[in-house]
């Protein structure tokens, strides 16, 4: 890992496993890391994890090139443009590269599709875009998981609308049915939010074979103890998920802040705090 002093510095883990009734995974995880202190600052980290939805053609492949597509944009992306927009142009160009992939194979055109959870990290900012129900929380100590994402599934639609409770929706059978993903059309949206981060926050990426099995206080209890080893934490979790039920494919990243830069933004351009 990168360790650049006085400035954002992040240890990060991802692990993947089948789950014991799939026979294949469709989950996918990618990450841009910068290689030099000038683009730690300049442009930060990007993290991303698709789960590729069941019932549809090719669910690895549509996740695979979501992923791959938001690492490419990344690269390219010009070092002032803000990370909530950036994030946000990304996922509508990853969209459209899932669903012309989609299209082109088979004669007929492919149904392909997957979820999408990104972040990027730049001095003492992270943003998070997502679509579908893969999701991000934020660990800040051992006690607390708090969820910046929110499903796009009928359940939750219908829970926000107040048609079901909260229990209801967590049981009904609409809460795997998404309404939002990557791929089923040309145009989508994803929702996009920026959070300040401090030393010693931990970053958690999951796919549904998780945090349907695991609740977000585990999450916490489980990766955010300081100093915890993030490798056997990812594995902890997985392996929790497992026993619970394991009829998923299960995929976790795991992303600890060790150090940020403090600053400021005066139109537009972000300055160092003293």
């Amino acid at each position: 890992m990168l360790a650049v002093g006085n400035m954002l510095d992040v240890e990060f883990v991802h692990l993947s496993d089948d789950g014991k009734l799939r026979d294949h995974n469709e989950d996918f995880a990618g990450f841009v890391e910068p290689s030099t202190p000038e683009e730690a600052r300049s442009r930060g980290w990007l993290f991303a994890l698709a789960d590729g939805v069941g019932g549809h053609d090719h669910g690895e492949i549509a996740s695979r090139t979501a992923v791959q597509e938001m690492q490419a944009g990344y690269r390219k992306a010009p070092a002032s443009e803000s990370l909530t927009g950036m994030l946000a142009r990304l996922v509508k160009e990853a969209n459209l590269r899932v669903y012309e992939t989609g299209k082109q194979a088979s004669p007929g055109g492919s149904s392909m599709a997957t979820t999408l959870v990104a972040c990027a990290l730049r001095h003492d900012r992270l943003a998070v875009a997502h679509a579908g129900d893969s999701r991000c929380y934020l660990i800040r100590g051992s006690a607390h998981a708090a969820l910046l994402t929110r499903d796009h599934t009928v359940a939750n639609e219908q829970h926000k609308l107040g048609i079901l409770t909260s229990k209801e929706a967590a049981e009904v059978h609409t809460k795997h049915v998404l309404v939002r993903s990557l791929g089923t059309d040309p145009f989508t949206t994803a929702d996009v939010s920026e959070h300040q981060i401090e030393p010693g926050d931990v970053v958690l990426l999951c796919s549904d074979g998780l945090h349907n099995s695991v609740e977000g206080s585990e999450m916490a209890a489980v990766a955010g103890q300081p100093g915890a080893d993030l490798n056997a934490a990812a594995r902890r979790l997985i392996d929790v998920a497992n026993d619970r039920d394991g009829s998923d494919n299960i995929s976790v990243l795991l992303i600890r802040v060790r150090d940020v830069e403090r600053v400021g933004m005066y139109r537009g351009r972000p300055y160092k705090l003293r």
